[in-house]
């Protein structure tokens, strides 16, 4: 993420990961990714390095989910 800003809004965020700012809301409130709350009006603000410490993880939670549940052709048939 060179050449990005330090710090990012929760829409900018769900831009980065192509969801909703409440699901990113969610995410920040649940623990899952770090962030900071500023302001007299609390808006919360997601370091860079910990949006993509977290897209590092999710990438290694969706391996050891793939490595425990190996894809079967078979899904793919049944769910038609």
């Amino acid at each position: 993420m060179a050449g990005t800003q330090r710090f990012l809004t929760l829409a900018d965020v769900a831009e980065v990961l192509n969801t909703s700012s409440a699901q990113v809301y969610a995410l920040v409130r649940r623990g899952d990714l770090p962030a900071i709350k500023i302001g007299g009006r609390g808006q919360w603000r997601v370091e860079s390095t910990q949006l993509e410490e977290f897209i590092q993880r999710m990438y290694a939670e969706t391996r050891t989910f793939v490595d425990e549940h190996p894809y079967v052709e078979s899904e793919v048939r049944d769910q038609h």
